[in-house]
């Protein structure tokens, strides 16, 4: 009796431990596949979210556009257009850039030229909003014209101490008054804000003190509004050189 109870005492401890085994093998098994699953869920958010995001927001901007350039239609049209049995999204996108070539190819001519230089000299005889006419007209001169170098290089200067960069996007050279007044070759260096780029400070800074780099103005964007986690593919950019 005591060899038979020894048995099944064994005999027990034996399947215990095979379920235990089975027990930890299952265990192990869920936990891969649960890590699996999990790597899938992030790669899956990994390729549809920039996507998605960019999308939308095309999508929501030409809505937008469209709802601004509806208002502005003559009411014949703009009747019309919203007894139409459906939406034709990016029509208004249509509209303002065949507008804008229209308005150009006016303005170009003798005719709009006259009439632009006379708009020009009657809003800049207005007290308030020549000043500001004058600023945008001249900031859009800068950024839309063929020669313009408005942002074509990305910098690292040390800022705000010595032993610390910073990275910045070199404007133009530094004129008028203050090239006067600071008596030395300066550039116009503008160090954007991370996460958003459109925020951030002027400084002036001597030629000697900023190290120009080879990474172009969008990569630098991207540097900056990840936080430093894009960075620069340096191996593509050297491809591309070669070739």
């Amino acid at each position: 009796m005591s060899r038979k109870r020894k048995r099944k005492k064994s005999e027990l401890k034996a399947r215990a431990a095979n379920i235990q085994q089975l027990r930890a093998k299952e265990q192990h098994v869920f936990m891969k596949l649960g890590a699996k699953l999990r790597a899938y869920f992030f790669t899956g958010i990994l390729v549809t979210a920039p996507v998605s995001i960019t999308f939308y927001m095309a999508y929501k901007i030409i809505l937008w556009i469209d709802a601004g350039v509806g208002r502005l239609l003559p009411p014949q049209l703009k009747s019309y257009y919203d007894d139409l049995p459906f939406t034709i999204p990016g029509l208004g996108v249509i509209v303002l850039i065949v507008s804008m070539i229209l308005i150009g190819m006016f303005a170009a001519g003798f005719v709009g030229s006259f009439f632009v230089r006379l708009g020009d000299w009657m809003v800049k005889k207005m007290p308030v909003i020549s000043s500001v006419y004058s600023l945008l007209k001249q900031v859009f001169e800068t950024f839309l014209s063929n020669k313009s170098q408005a942002f074509s290089r990305v910098a690292l200067l040390e800022y705000p101490r010595k032993g610390i960069w910073i990275l910045g996007f070199v404007s133009t050279d530094t004129g008028g008054e203050v090239r006067r007044i600071l008596d030395r070759e300066m550039v116009n260096v503008f160090i954007p804000t991370t996460p958003n780029p459109t925020s951030g400070f002027l400084i002036f800074v001597p030629r000697e003190d900023v190290v120009e780099l080879d990474m172009g103005v969008e990569e630098g964007i991207k540097f900056v509004i990840s936080g430093g986690i894009v960075a620069p593919d340096e191996a593509k950019r050297l491809k591309k050189r070669r070739a």
